[in-house]
């Protein structure tokens, strides 16, 4: 899973990047397990693993916050109802599709927000960390849009066109290395579009 405040990290204040960074911990132990477990044995034992370590995790960050990550609980739900699929029918595609249902399933929400609502779900991120105009924090939700898609079709494409040790390896090593070069693309283009809003600024006050 892509998580979104991972992609935030470099446009935030100090504070929130400490938070950020353990988010991102939680996110990606859930996948380590899973990955450890598989070349232990195999999927089925992977899979009951995750079933069972996403909900504690999920339980012990709710008991240690009081709040509800939302995307992580999406992502809790998914891995019960497609995990159970898997070991039931005794078929891996059903958690094949796992990464791409919950990352297409962001893309529409953020989508959404494009249309309905005051602010997009970027800016109500971000907006503490970044200085921009309507236009630009729109544009910003559409480049968040076109990453979560392009995950989930990735996703799809590793599963279906490569063998099972390939897709676990994608799983940890290659979402993880896309949503870092996202970061680093979007750090550079954030830059650009706020160094834009100040020219005209102090073109006014001079």
């Amino acid at each position: 899973m892509a998580n979104t405040q991972a992609i935030g990290y470099h446009a935030a204040p100090p504070e929130v990047r400490v938070r950020v960074l353990m988010q991102l911990f939680v996110d990606f132990l859930p996948i380590v397990i899973f990955f450890g477990a598989y070349f232990y044995e195999d999927i089925y034992l992977a899979t009951a693993v995750l079933m069972f370590a996403m909900p504690v995790i999920l339980l012990v960050q709710w008991l240690m916050t009081r709040k509800l990550n939302k995307i992580y609980a999406a992502s809790t739900v998914l891995v019960l109802v497609l995990g159970t699929a898997t070991l039931m029918l005794r078929n891996p595609v059903f958690l094949y599709w796992k990464p791409t249902v919950l990352n297409w399933a962001i893309a529409l929400v953020f989508l959404g927000s494009q249309f309905f609502g005051e602010k997009t779900m970027v800016r109500r991120m971000m907006e503490n960390a970044a200085q921009l105009t309507t236009n630009q924090w729109k544009r910003l939700n559409l480049i968040w849009v076109a990453f979560f898609s392009v995950v989930g079709g990735v996703n799809l494409y590793v599963a279906f066109s490569y063998s099972e040790a390939t897709w676990v390896k994608f799983k940890l090593f290659g979402m993880l290395g896309l949503t870092l070069i996202f970061v680093v693309v979007q750090t550079i283009w954030l830059a650009h579009a706020m160094k834009q809003e100040e020219t005209p600024k102090q073109e006014s006050e001079s």
